[in-house]
This record gives C-alpha cells, sequence and structure tokens, in this order.
C-alpha cells in the first residue's frame, strides 16, 4: 500500500467502489456516475494500484467484490455519507439556521420520550432542522455505524455492538397484549397462551424484539408460531389493523396508552407475561457528539428522568 494514500486517493474513486459494490456492473456503476465507462475502470485500476489489492474480480454475472473489496466499499460508503451530512449541516448553517441532527430511533420505544425531546430543541433551536429515523434496532445502528445518524435510541442485539458504540440505558418498555374494542377476549381475566395462538395475530419482523420473545413464549410451551398472522414494521399500520379486526397485538405501552385511554383498544389479560430488555442511547465510540446531539442527548436525560 502506498505510504502517500492520504495524499494520493481521490473522492471520485471512493464513489466508483460505492457504485459498482451496489450495482455490481461496471457500466451501470459508470452510468450512475454520470462518467464513461472507460473513466471509472481507470479510476478502480489507480485505486487497487494504490492499495496493492485487488477490488472486485469479474464473474458471469458482473463484477463481485473480493474480501477487501467489502471492506473498502463499506469505507467508501462511509466517508461519502458523512461529507453529503457536512454539507447539509454547513449549507444548513451558512443560511442562518441552526445546523441539522438527524436521529435514529426505534419509535416503538417511549415515542413519547422522543417527541418530547425534539419539542424542547425546536423551542430552543426553532431553526434547527432534525430528522428523524425510525427503523429496527439493527439498521439504526447499521446507519449509526456508518454516520447516517448522529445519535440513536435503540437497543444492542448482537455482541459486535457493544464494540463499537457506548450505550446508556433510558428507560424499560413496558408491554401489553391488546386488541381492538368490544374484542371477544376483553373481560375475560383466564386467557390461555393456547387460546390466543388460535386468534389472528399482527406481528413485527422477525428480527424484532417483541416478535422474539412472542416466538420464545409460544415455543416454551411447545406451540409453534401462529399462522394466522399479518407481519408489518409500520406501527401505524399494525394501531390501523387491531383497530378494524380480531387481531391480537403485543406492543409498548407508551404507543398504545393514547388508544387505551380513547377506548378504541382494550388491554387484555396477558398470560405471556414477560418484556423485553431496556432501550437507551447508542452514540460512537470515541467520537465526541456534535454541539445539537450532545444537547438532544441531554434532553432524552431529562425527560428519562
Amino acid at each position: 500500500m502506498d505510504r502517500n494514500f492520504a495524499g494520493k486517493l481521490r473522492l471520485k474513486q471512493l464513489m466508483v467502489v460505492t457504485a459498482l459494490a451496489e450495482t455490481g456492473n461496471m457500466h451501470r456503476a459508470a452510468e450512475t456516475l454520470g462518467m464513461t465507462q472507460s473513466t471509472a475502470s481507470k479510476l478502480l485500476k489507480d485505486l487497487e494500484g494504490l492499495l496493492g489489492a485487488t477490488l472486485f474480480v469479474r464473474e458471469p454475472r458482473g463484477m463481485t467484490p473480493t474480501d477487501m473489496g467489502y471492506d473498502v466499499a463499506d469505507f467508501s460508503r462511509s466517508v461519502l455519507v458523512r461529507i453529503d451530512r457536512f454539507s447539509e449541516d454547513f449549507e444548513a448553517k451558512i443560511s442562518g439556521g441552526h445546523g441539522l441532527l438527524v436521529v435514529g430511533a426505534i419509535m416503538g420505544a417511549a415515542p413519547d420520550l422522543i417527541a418530547s425531546a425534539v419539542a424542547a430543541m425546536k423551542a430552543e433551536r426553532p431553526r434547527l432542522v432534525i430528522r428523524l429515523l425510525g427503523e429496527t434496532s439493527d439498521q439504526i445502528l447499521d446507519m449509526l455505524e456508518d454516520g447516517t445518524v448522529d445519535v440513536a435510541v435503540g437497543r444492542f442485539s448482537t455482541p459486535r455492538h457493544w464494540q463499537l458504540f457506548d450505550f446508556e440505558p433510558l428507560g424499560e418498555e413496558p408491554l401489553r397484549l391488546v386488541a381492538r374494542a368490544g374484542h371477544p377476549l376483553a373481560d375475560r381475566d383466564d386467557v390461555t397462551l393456547q387460546e390466543l395462538h388460535a386468534w389472528p395475530w399482527i406481528m413485527q419482523p422477525g428480527n424484532n424484539p417483541t416478535r422474539q420473545l412472542l416466538d420464545g413464549a409460544f415455543a416454551e410451551h411447545g406451540l409453534c408460531a401462529p399462522v394466522n398472522y399479518v407481519e408489518s414494521a409500520s406501527i401505524f399500520a399494525i394501531l390501523q389493523l387491531l383497530q378494524s379486526s380480531d387481531a391480537v397485538a403485543v406492543l409498548p405501552i407508551s404507543v398504545v396508552r393514547d388508544h387505551l385511554n380513547a377506548q378504541l383498544l382494550s388491554a387484555l389479560h396477558d398470560p405471556i407475561g414477560k418484556q423485553i430488555r431496556g432501550f437507551g442511547i447508542a452514540r460512537r465510540r470515541n467520537e465526541a457528539l456534535s454541539p445539537n446531539a450532545e444537547s438532544f442527548v441531554e434532553k432524552l436525560r431529562s425527560f428519562a428522568a
């Protein structure tokens, strides 16, 4: 590897690697970047020479990254994401605003906490652009790793997360078994898990902690996962489906509280009796937060307390 790597590295080389990793085809990668295929090929060849390693191999169906290629593609993607983020933040500030804050949050966990912190930030810095990205914890932490988000609110699911990020607990996430108002099970306190198994369900995807808890509870009682179910990652869709069907679901109390108070949903007797681990603030290890992100974290702590 050339010792003057940083001085010779070109941004367009990283763009080619990223586009090629995404498309698997040099012609499409070049087209995406608005350059000729020969130019893109030369940029890749020069980068491989600079690194002293082959990054892509030609195969019948296109170009596939080598092991080193995957590493360089991840690095390239991260650099380009952070450049885009810097550009947006700087543009917002130079036009008289307070910059850009991007937060990744599992909105199923204490959405009222997130909303309160966002409202407080906007009251304090009205020209701050706040972007909320709500996905699963795994997706949010991937975005935290590559720099797409400044700070995340979620939970760790793999040992790798503990190596990459610092984690600060914020609170627990009590769950409720719910169904529509007037559901046949609403007034019963003797509902069994075996009986629940036969009802229609609305479930979150398999990588969701609540879904994993449900699958585990059924398995402990010798039951397979329910076969009559609708799967959705959208909390809004789940709430709408619950109100218009006889399906049941397990959701965080913070998500269903208003619907329970408005008598749109009923809390059922819960024979599952388990809770998922708490959620908290995740931040990139050994990296200082921006002033906006630091202020947002302080407000999360304050409202959680």
